[in-house]
């Protein structure tokens, strides 16, 4: 059997910008020098997005930089990908899409059992004020862990 290859590209602007209220993992149409991009783990999602188009799902402005040892038919860095999802889940997401402030988010690519695999979230955007609270709340935490860290000593 395969195994996970440990290859994980996450996305997390993704987490800072958006609550994420629901994932689910997609395949990906890829072409063969990119799988091989993947693999050296020389990926971008950070300005990445997935849009439903006619029944299907593609992914816009994901990076995928150029295999160095690949021929003269390489690939296009920021091609727009194909997902692939039941029809039954594109339907529902494309429908929770149509709802005011919501977006379709790739949150991780990663390889699972030698097959590219990508975690979608639909998130809600965040507010720069919720961003800010975010980071005031995670400093305090870890100025709290700190503190009672220097007490047990």
């Amino acid at each position: 059997m395969a195994k996970n290859s440990g290859i994980s590209i996450v996305n997390r602007k993704a987490y800072h910008d958006y609550y994420i209220e629901e994932s689910l993992e997609a395949g990906i149409v890829l072409k063969g020098s990119e799988i091989k991009s993947i693999r050296e783990g020389k990926v971008s999602l950070r300005d990445a997005y997935a849009k439903p188009e006619n029944g299907e799902l593609w992914l816009f402005n994901s990076h995928i930089a150029s295999y160095d040892a690949a021929s003269y038919n390489t690939h296009q860095p920021t091609r727009p990908r194909k997902l692939l999802l039941h029809k039954e889940e594109i339907n529902r997401l494309t429908k929770r899409v149509a709802q005011r402030g919501l977006t379709l988010v790739p949150l991780k690519l990663y390889i699972k059992h030698g097959i590219a695999k990508m975690e979608i979230g639909v998130g809600r955007g965040k507010k720069v004020y919720n961003k800010r609270e975010v980071i005031i709340r995670r400093e305090t935490e870890r100025e709290m862990r700190r503190a009672l860290k220097l007490s047990r000593r």
